[in-house]
């Protein structure tokens, strides 16, 4: 890459770049994302130690300032200039990964890789019917599926290794991400069929909490909304164990162990005919399922359409304004 401009930065320094590539900026960004240490930043970009250290020093030289702070061969963190440095190398970065998505994209429009990261819930109850009629539609994409919480799929997406994520309203705290909501949904208690909750009898906040409460780990599926229901209603759940698996927590309901609140999607009549569902979405709010894509990142053709196979309001024309708007 060249750049023949050569202007006075803020720190009163003539920037004379000729001979940048690509290379250094990746090194100075993967650096900060392992956390200064050099050698996981030469295992993760396939070089050597000293290799990485030579791209630093050279990025350095043409900028004509230290971006990292040292103690001797050891980085500690970003310098001033460093922190004002980092965020247009992630946009140069950002808009290489575009440059070569928008020719990839024009070249074949129906193949290549699509990563998704979602909630377990999301994976397991919400996106197979999506995956299975995207698949008819581009049988040659690749789809690659992660799981991981909310933070985690805003971790993926935000570091490129996921191109869409799905989970709960979680998203919408990370600005550098475009949300779209794409359905709403309630929680069900999960009981035995010879559970005292089961008796047909309103259910109750106060009649749950005199039970034992199986449901998700903090940060999954709408488990903030639950604990602020009882929060609000001054009780003090007992919840003997919390998992990330809507199916766990059906499997340690089935041996008795407490009374389960999943999301709605994740009961099956069918399946799960060996435990009773009982409605709670009038004891706990209302949650968002969001879809969500690094801002600025570009979006192939079949992106767009495994978007509107898995929440067809989202159209092409609404996720473009969404990004407009962005």
């Amino acid at each position: 890459m060249r750049i023949y401009e050569a202007p006075h930065n803020e720190f009163g320094v003539v920037v004379s770049i000729r001979t940048m590539n690509f290379q250094q900026l990746r090194s100075v960004r993967e650096t900060v994302r392992q956390g200064f240490n050099l050698t996981e930043v030469a295992h993760v970009l396939h070089a050597s130690q000293p290799g990485v250290s030579r791209q630093i020093r050279e990025l350095e030289d043409e900028l004509g300032v230290e971006l990292f702070v040292r103690s001797g061969k050891r980085l500690l963190g970003l310098t001033e200039p460093g922190q004002h440095v980092l965020p247009v190398i992630e946009r140069m970065l950002q808009d290489l990964d575009n440059l070569r998505r928008a020719a990839s994209d024009f070249a074949a429009t129906h193949a290549g890789p699509l990563s998704v990261a979602a909630t377990h819930s999301q994976a397991r109850y919400a996106l197979p019917a999506a995956v299975r009629d995207f698949r008819q539609l581009y049988p040659a994409v690749t789809l690659n599926l992660h799981q991981g919480s909310p933070r985690q799929v805003a971790e993926m997406l935000l570091s490129g290794e996921a191109d869409i994520g799905i989970a709960t309203e979680a998203l919408t705290q990370y600005s550098e991400l475009v949300t779209l909501p794409c359905y709403r949904w309630t929680h069900s208690v999960v009981v035995r069929p010879d559970h005292p909750l089961a008796d047909g009898q309103p259910l109750t906040l106060s009649r749950l909490s005199r039970h034992p409460l199986i449901t998700y780990d903090a940060g999954y599926t709408g488990r903030s909304h639950i604990d602020t229901a009882f929060e609000q209603a001054g009780l003090t759940p007992s919840i003997v164990l919390s998992a990330m698996d809507a199916d766990v927590i059906k499997t340690y309901v089935d041996l008795g162990m407490g009374v389960g609140i999943v999301a709605s999607i994740a009961y099956d009549e069918q399946r799960d005919n060996h435990l009773v569902a009982i409605d709670a979405g009038h004891l706990f709010a209302v949650n968002t399922t969001r879809l969500a894509f690094k801002r600025g990142r570009f979006l192939r053709s079949y992106v767009y359409a495994f978007i509107e196979a898995f929440a067809p309001p989202l159209t092409r024309a609404v996720v473009q304004e969404a990004i407009d708007a962005a």
